[in-house]
């Protein structure tokens, strides 16, 4: 590479972990290349986990970007990383005539759009998502091999806004507020409410204070668990939009879920998060696990492919006891002195 790009655009359109679990790209960036602009270019809904990291300095919504802006705090982009590969997304930089195009060798239309390629396979590789995004940095002359522990350090989700009073009167100044997220919106293995409502009632309500969260869709699909022990736990489910979301969780204790977007958010934020996961490639936790200095995973030590073609019956991540879980958590209220 002949000339550090100054205004950058890492693309990451999909999903909230996806985009969390990008965010080190843009501080290793910064590390390197001290005075660069870093724009994050990803769709409208992820945009209050964008802005809330520091080392971003600018978010392009994807129908912006759509439309040709690629403005750079300002500027325009002389380099686009394809960390989630998009035919259209590299067509259009291409026609944008963005100076540096980053794309992998295994996506055809990257050979066509894109003018530096870096070969890479995630499918069946042994690393982490969150390093596998790192590895795209070689197109900078970054090849460095990063451990999971220092991209844990790496989120800075240190742009967060205040929390309303409302949502901050729910919380509890005595006892160990827990987030338990049941759902996935279809995107992972689940745990199961029935695992989930066992959990709750081991608990010691003197020690914990339980919040449900959700979206307002699977409200519906959560009432089983309102039913059983709703006099137990705080509804939360579709009361706050995502960026108040995360500050509620910057303001708890811990998060159980399963592979989830709050799950990386919990853990990107060095909360205890709590993470649930089916043994089978690719979507164990050697690959997807949350990342951060509180983080752990729940999975059975085991190989099993029998849930590949249904889901729903995914008994590997229903086996895993609650009572692991209790114990994990008894642990951490123990160390914050509740």
């Amino acid at each position: 590479m002949k000339k550090t790009p100054q205004h950058i655009i890492i693309s990451r359109t999909d999903s909230i972990g996806d985009v969390v679990l990008t965010l080190p790209v843009a501080k290793v960036l910064k590390d390197h290349f001290p005075g660069i602009q870093v724009a994050f270019l990803g769709k409208s809904y992820t945009r209050p986990v964008i802005e809330a990291c520091s080392f971003v300095d600018t978010f392009i919504d994807l129908d912006d970007f759509n439309r040709g802006n690629t403005l750079v705090s300002g500027h325009k982009a002389d380099a686009i990383l394809h960390v989630f590969p998009t035919s259209t997304i590299a067509k259009k930089a291409k026609e944008l005539h963005i100076p540096l195009r980053v794309g992998t060798t295994n996506r055809l239309y990257h050979w066509f759009t894109c003018n530096q390629l870096i070969k890479l396979s995630r499918k069946n590789s042994p690393l982490h998502e969150a390093q596998l995004n790192l590895k795209l940095l070689a197109a900078f002359g970054i090849e460095k091999d990063f451990s999971l522990e220092e991209i844990g350090q790496s989120f800075g989700l240190t742009k967060i806004e205040p929390l309303e009073p409302k949502f901050a009167a729910m919380l509890s100044q005595e006892r160990y507020n827990l987030i338990l997220h049941t759902k996935s919106q279809g995107s992972a293995r689940e745990w199961g409410l029935k695992n989930f409502i066992q959990l709750i009632r081991s608990l010691d309500l003197h020690r914990y204070k339980i919040f449900i969260s959700g979206t307002e869709k699977e409200r519906a699909l959560i009432a089983p668990l309102f039913e059983a022990v709703g006099d137990m736990v705080v509804d939360i489910t579709g009361q706050m939009p995502l960026s108040q979301f995360i500050s509620f969780i910057n303001q708890s204790d811990g998060l159980v879920a399963n592979s989830t977007g709050p799950l990386h958010i919990a853990a990107a934020l060095g909360r205890d998060a709590f993470g649930i996961y089916p043994p089978m490639r690719p979507i164990h936790p050697g690959r997807w696990a949350p990342l951060g200095p509180s983080a752990e995973v729940f999975v059975l030590n085991k190989e099993c492919n029998d849930c590949r073609k249904a889901p729903e019956r995914c008994h590997c991540i229903s086996e895993i006891s609650p009572a692991l879980l209790k114990v994990a958590l008894d642990q951490k209220a123990r160390t914050k002195g509740i």
